[in-house]
Order: structure tokens, then sequence, then C-alpha cells
């Protein structure tokens, strides 16, 4: 399955159309017959004859982009300006995939957060988000464990599509992007396994800047592959005004697939084995960014000028800003969070970890299979 599936949905601009709900499936039995259906440069210029229908194609958003860098998306053809609606579709959260896997009484629970009685099945929950950290979110991947619980077929899901991507490199992106791209794809387990995450270009070759491989990384985050969580100077409104464009973490698009190119085993993510435990934090980080980024949430991330003091993600929500620590266990130590906050005047943040849901003055704790449940989990 293609990355961010971008669907492009056309609408109808007239007054006497039926709702997006009514009369919908003849015309996407007609698109899905289509010869080229699934070509949007092809599709979408004709959406301005067919307003009283409604037509939904998708594609890749490599395929997108090579479509932009080559000629044009729309060379040579009008847009039907208005009557697209674009949705962009990544990898399944957690509870999500608690549902594909026919344990949806765990998602209730998540989705009404009832943190007393999700404390009860806090077992049952950990367990079953070791299993996502292994399986990901990837709707095939979900489908094969979902329905054969046999890890062997799921990490061969996992291998062709990152088998796939990397051949998308060499047919989209355009020059010697491609090579480059290749470069820092392979590169991201490494980088996500240190203890500073921030992303370092010269541990891809020697002698590698950030001019080489700019483009690169810009087609990968473009192409819905990597995920880009660039530092703050500090927690000001709006966080982009703040941003150092030359600091940043790249996280990949789902966690299962980290699990995979990193080579990591179910035996070694199930039992926790000392593998698991020295890599864990990087797949708890993972795991994190990928729940936030689909609650529609844009991560950053704080360091200190001078020092070793970091935050794992900010986020702007309602008009305040919250910080947010990830712990891999139970530890319950917040010394740079607390700091954090006091420096900054941050009435509330937020720590993620095995621990039970604890609320205090200036933090909550919210445990970690429950971090996807809602958009703003304080």
């Amino acid at each position: 399955m293609a990355p961010r599936q971008r669907g492009l949905l056309g609408l109808s601009a007239s007054t006497n159309t039926k709702s997006k709900s009514e009369g919908l499936e003849p015309q996407l039995a007609r698109a899905r017959a289509a010869p080229g259906a699934i070509r949007p440069a092809r599709v979408r210029p004709d959406l301005r004859h067919t307003c009283q229908s409604y037509v939904l194609v998708c594609g890749s958003a490599a395929r997108i982009k090579d479509e932009h860098s080559r000629s044009g998306l729309y060379a040579g053809r009008s847009f039907p300006v208005g009557k697209v609606e674009h949705l962009d579709l990544g990898p399944m959260s957690f509870p999500e995939f608690l549902t594909g896997t026919g344990q949806d009484q765990l998602a209730k629970l998540l989705q009404d957060r009832d943190f007393d009685l999700i404390g009860a099945f806090r077992e049952r929950l950990t367990d079953a988000l070791r299993r996502y950290f292994f399986v990901g979110g990837m709707p095939e991947a979900v489908q094969v464990y979902a329905d054969t619980g046999d890890y062997s077929r799921t990490r061969a899901v996992h291998d062709r599509l990152l088998y796939d991507y990397e051949h998308d490199f060499s047919k989209h992106a355009p020059g010697d992007t491609a090579e480059r791209a290749r470069l820092v794809w392979n590169a991201i387990p490494a980088q996500l396994a240190k203890e500073n995450r921030r992303f370092v270009y010269s541990a891809l070759r020697r002698g590698a800047r950030a001019r080489n491989f700019e483009v690169a990384i810009q087609w990968l985050v473009d192409a819905g592959l990597l995920v880009r969580v660039d530092r703050v100077s500090k927690p000001g409104l709006p966080l982009t005004a703040y941003r150092d464009l030359g600091a940043f973490k790249l996280f990949m698009l789902d966690v299962g697939l980290l699990a995979a190119v990193s080579g990591l085993e179910p035996r070694t993510l199930l039992d926790g084995d000392r593998t698991f435990e020295e890599f864990r934090g990087s797949l708890t980080e993972q795991y994190v960014c990928q729940q936030l980024v689909a609650s529609g949430i844009k991560p950053f991330y704080w360091s200190a000028e001078n020092s070793s003091g970091e935050i794992d993600f900010l986020y702007q929500w309602e008009g305040a800003i919250i910080p947010v620590e990830v712990k891999a266990a139970e530890n319950l130590r917040a010394k740079s969070l607390r700091a954090f906050s006091a420096k900054y005047g941050i009435a509330k943040s937020i720590r993620f970890s095995l621990a039970d849901y604890r609320e205090q003055d200036w933090l909550t704790n919210i445990p970690l299979y429950a971090c996807g449940s809602a958009n703003h989990p304080a």
C-alpha cells in the first residue's frame, strides 16, 4: 500500500446536488471501472464537467510529487478549483489497530477515557501495545496479522513494502535525489537509536552536508514516508515562528516498519529481551509521534542551546503550548520537564509512560497505550 494515500473527492458546485452520502456508490463503481481511474492527473480536470456526480480517486503521494517535479501536475490542463477535497490517509493508530484485530472492547475503553477501568485492563493493553510495536499500522500488515496471527507473514508484508518504497525512489525521485533519499531512509534506525535523536548529516557518509541532502529529505517528507519534527528555540505562539530549520528529528511513517527495517524479531519485542531494552526508547518515541500525527497534531521538540536538556515533543492546543515527555517504562522522574515548565510558565505538561494515569498540579501522566485515544490527551 502506498504511503499517505491522497484521496481526491470531486464535489459538486450545484445547489441542487445530493449530499455526499447519497447516490455515491454508482459514481464510485464507474470510477473503479474506468481505465486509468486511479491516475489523478487524468481524472481531476474532467470533474468540472460532472457537477452532478462524485468521483473518488487516489494515488501515492510519491507519484503526485513526481508529476509536479517533471512537467507540472496540471500541465496543459485546467484544475477544477473549489470542486476537489484532498484527504491524507496514514497508518492505523493504536485504537484503530485494536478495532482491526477484534479487540473492540479495549478500543472502546480508550475512547471513553475511563482511566479507573482502563487500569484494570493494564496487562492486556500493554501486551497489545507490544504487538502494535511489531505489527504497526500499515493496513495490509494489520489485516494479515488479524487473519493469521502469524508474525512471519506479517513481517513479510513489511519487507515487501520496504522493498517497494526503495524501488519507488528510483522511479519517482528526480535526478540524484533517489540515491540520497535511499541513504537518508536507511539511516533512520541508527539516527533514532542515538540518545540525542537530532538528525546528523555526517552520519550518512563522510563529508555529507545539509545542502547535499535537503532536497532528498523534503522529497521523503512530501511523499509521506518520513515525519519531520523541527526544533523550536522557545515555546512561543505560534510554534512555527520559533522553528530552528537547521535542527530536526526524522521519524518513519510507521512503528512496524521501523521495527522491520531495524531487524527486530518478534521475540525481541514481545518478550522484552536486552536488545529491546536498548532500542525501545526510539520505538516508543516513534510510536508517540505517530499517534500525535494520527490525531492531527503537528509536533515539534525543544532542546537547550548549551546543555543536554530536551523536551521530546511540543504542540499547540487551544492557544496553549503542551510539552510532552516520553518514557518507555514506568519511570516517573521528570526533572527536565519540570525545569522547562517552571522556566517558561507552562501550566500543564504531559508525560507518556507505562505507569497508570496520574494527575498532578502541573503534570498529567498518561499510559502509553492511551496516548492516541483523543486529540488532546490531557
